[in-house]
């Protein structure tokens, strides 16, 4: 054992030798390289008043930051291998979005901060005395070497956090995003989402991180993003007392960054609501009195001299003056540029806070901040509340009070949403179409969660299986806070409850507040209804419209089923292009003499919305101009069908070839002799005629979809039993013929369709014309003469003679 251990001893000591040779070889090789190692004691972050540097400092720094080499006592290590391929990717790539960096290292900041502060609620002393007991984010920029300083008094890093935390990835699904990026080559996800600490190598291309730990000492991480970096201990820099400053040395193509108004800008956007304050160590322009110098005090004593034309009498008020203008003459205003810090977040989270807590004039000012609207006007409602379960996060929803113009035009493309997503106060996108739907898109807030992961993929987040909790939670408030707008608004209770509401409400402020809101975001609830089948019943009482008993007003179906006669089973509506062209309707005639009420329809979407909405509390929607209507059972039904047999299958064979499915009596019609129906599951007229105005519409597709068209007759109109008669006595008269034809023709345009042969119709009515005035239908147009051409024939040939000879008196004269 002796003998083993002694060959083990000296076998070590060689390998001790052999090691501290090549040590010896590395720091001559490394002091070959840089004799005089740089020191960067650049003060930026530490002092609150600024840098205090000489003149050799500046000079180290300057040469620093030209070589931009690590320095060559600092411990090297190499990036693991997942840092390496991404910083590859961000280093030479293109991006859509830069402006992730700030986002990412004031996040990384605010963390800090938050770890600190909840140490420091067992342990008091930990936060230390003076500055380092101020819990802020300072952000300083040195626009001449172009270095941008982030600052915290968070709680630090040791070395080996440093090791840890910036050379490794840990599972912050940042090394997904890597294989995501590698796989798919989709660089556009950099510019929605960061991968932290590393997106500030999108705008630098030398990073020193300079970090103090209560357990440790103060050290200085950098690195080129070249696949390693260096950490040594920090003995150039003003001491921190405790926390991170990270400084970007900005690229050449970064030179926006290097802007006061740019980092303003991207604080404002991305990091507004961090519960930390955030400044900036921003440049002023003050107003500064000054001694004048001789040369303009000199100046201003000729001036007197050389333009003086006063008299001697006024010696007197010279005099008095004479010592207010000595002074003023001393001292002149001069603009001096001052730097101070200057608060960027000032606007608070409220949704933080309890509901209760929250003031009306509060939530009208953040909205204001929110929406960046400015006007007078409030919005029309607000939901603020908390969920909590397996998902938790914080909402705030507005109702604006007005819709943006382009809010339809770009319905199904716009990708861009009102609503912004916050991971820990941390803004994140305003693109999301997992949050809201699409026909809620005019809502404006905002969601904070503290259960979503920050440093992901765009996509990653989408695919999220909390956000579709999210998602119907923020449905379901949002309909309860439009719902709330008609529960308290007075217009929209009937009269009972109106008197008790405009007792209570002496100010009435949300009077007729719906309708505004239906004014202006109707049609979102339409498309709601249309898009969204599990809401689409809470969506359906949204539903506003006019009927023919609403008075001009704003009806609910609510409100249709409370007057519906006994007895009544279905909805009945009818749709058009407009109130006053429906009011005239033939198709309504009948149903407004039983004192039944229609619902109008007038909006081209509500074509498409009928075709979805189906029932509402067990009550079918029956449209009035289509097949199916029932009104009650009528005892002389069955006799008058059998005694116009003869005329429904003699006016049916005449238009066989207008493609007419059947002929029928009517139990619509009161004044009108006649009405072209269409069948219950095909276009009605209406539809027919929007299908028909679209752009790329192809007519041969949309045969199919067209209801085959029924003629229902009055058979108690005069006009129907007059040709009656005619049909029985002489079924051949062509008269009758072309009566029968000219009357549907006349249903069909009345009906809302669109006449295929517009000639043949009017051809027809001067037929009629003719007989009514006993014309021969033979009777043919006289022809014109064409006296007309031969007079502008003799008209020219005459300026011709004329131009002429003109032309023959001008050589004559150019002869002579």
């Amino acid at each position: 054992m002796n003998k083993w251990t002694l060959l083990f001893f000296l076998c070590f000591i060689f390998l001790l030798q052999d090691q501290a040779r090549k040590l010896n070889v590395n720091a001559e090789a490394e002091s070959e390289e840089l004799v005089d190692p740089p020191k960067i004691e650049d003060k930026l972050g530490a002092v609150p008043h600024g840098l205090s540097t000489d003149s050799d400092v500046a000079k180290r720094e300057s040469e620093s930051m030209s070589r931009k080499n690590l320095r060559s006592n600092a411990q090297k290590f190499e990036f693991q291998a997942e840092v390496s391929r991404l910083m590859d990717i961000l280093i030479n790539s293109l991006y859509s979005n830069k402006d992730i960096f700030l986002r990412e290292l004031i996040s990384n900041a605010s963390d800090a901060l938050d770890k600190i502060r909840f140490l420091s609620l067992t342990d008091k002393e930990i936060l230390g005395e003076g500055d380092d007991a101020t819990l802020e984010i300072q952000i300083k920029l040195d626009k001449e070497k172009k270095i941008l300083s982030i600052r915290d008094r968070g709680i630090g890093m040791t070395k080996e956090d440093l090791i840890k935390n910036l050379g490794t990835i840990a599972k912050s699904g940042t090394s997904a995003f890597v294989e995501k990026m590698q796989t798919s080559g989709d660089l556009n996800l950099i510019g929605q989402f960061g991968v932290g600490f590393y997106s500030v190598y999108l705008v630098a291309d030398y990073v020193e991180v300079i970090s103090k730990h209560n357990d440790d000492k103060q050290h200085v991480w950098e690195s080129k993003a070249d696949g390693a970096f260096a950490i040594s201990e920090d003995t150039w820099n003003e001491p921190l007392g405790r926390g991170t400053e990270i400084r970007l040395h900005l690229r050449d193509e970064a030179g926006e960054y290097a802007e006061e108004s740019k980092l303003k800008e991207l604080v404002k956007k991305y990091s507004e609501f961090i519960n930390f304050p955030i400044r900036l160590w921003a440049s002023k322009e003050v107003d500064v009195e000054v001694p004048a110098d001789e040369d303009d005090s000199s100046d201003e004593e000729e001036k007197p001299e050389e333009t003086s034309t006063e008299e001697e009498g006024d010696d007197d008020d010279s005099e008095k003056g004479e010592d207010e203008d000595e002074k003023k003459s001393k001292t002149k205003t001069v603009k001096e540029t001052t730097y101070e810090w200057e608060l960027l977040n000032d606007v608070k989270a409220i949704w933080l806070r309890s509901p209760k807590e929250v003031t009306d004039e509060e939530y009208a000012k953040f909205y204001k901040s929110l929406a960046k609207d400015f006007s007078d006007e409030k919005p029309l409602a607000w939901s603020h509340f908390n969920a909590e379960g397996d998902v938790e996060f914080k909402s705030v929803l507005f109702v604006p009070p007005k819709a943006p113009q382009d809010l339809y035009e770009s319905y199904y493309n716009a990708n861009k949403s009102n609503l912004k997503l916050y991971v820990r106060r941390v803004f994140i996108s305003d693109e999301f179409d997992e949050l809201l739907p699409k026909y809620l898109s005019f809502l404006m807030g905002l969601v904070d969660s503290d259960t979503l992961p920050l440093n992901v993929s765009r996509e990653m987040l989408q695919q999220h299986s909390s956000l579709k909790t999210i998602k119907k939670k923020l449905i379901r408030k949002a309909l309860d806070m439009i719902r709330k707008i008609a529960d308290e608004d007075p217009d929209e209770s009937n009269d009972t409850e109106k008197k008790d509401i405009e007792e209570s409400d002496d100010n009435n402020e949300k009077k007729g507040q719906y309708t505004k809101f239906w004014n202006e975001f109707g049609k979102s609830i339409k498309l709601g209804i249309i898009e969204d089948a599990a809401n689409r019943n809470r969506l359906a009482k949204l539903l506003r419209f006019e009927s023919t008993k609403s008075e001009g007003k704003l009806t609910s179906l609510d409100q249709y089923i409370k007057r519906m006669k006994p007895g009544q089973k279905d909805i009945f509506y009818i749709t058009g292009t407009s109130k006053e062209q429906l009011e005239k309707s033939p198709f309504l005639e009948r149903l407004i003499k039983k004192n039944y009420e229609v619902i109008f329809f007038t909006d081209p979407v509500d074509e498409y919305l009928m075709q979805y909405l189906m029932d509402y509390e067990d009550k079918k929607f029956q449209n009035v101009s289509k097949e199916g209507l029932k009104l009650g059972k009528d005892s002389k039904g069955k006799e008058l069908k059998e005694s116009f047999k003869d005329l429904t299958k003699w006016w049916k064979g005449i238009l066989a070839s207008e493609n007419v499915d059947d002929v029928k009596i009517s139990n619509r019609l009161s004044d009108s002799p006649c009405v072209v129906v269409t069948s219950k599951y095909g276009w009605s007229s209406n539809m027919e005629r929007i299908m028909q105005s679209q752009t790329l519409s192809d007519a041969s597709k949309q045969a199919y979809m067209r209801g085959k068209r029924v003629l229902e007759i009055n058979p108690r109109h005069p006009i129907i039993k007059e040709l009656q008669e005619r049909v029985v006595k002489d079924p051949e008269d062509a008269n009758v013929k072309q009566t029968a034809e000219l009357m549907y023709q006349t249903a069909l345009m009345e009906s809302g369709f669109v006449l295929s042969d517009p000639k043949d119709f009017a051809s027809r009515i001067y037929g009629q014309v003719k007989n009514s005035l006993n014309i021969s239908p033979d009777a043919a147009t006289e022809e014109e003469e064409d006296v007309e051409v031969e007079a502008e024939a003799e008209a020219e040939s005459k300026t011709s003679e004329a131009d002429s000879s003109k032309e023959e008196d001008l050589d004559v004269k150019d002869e002579l």
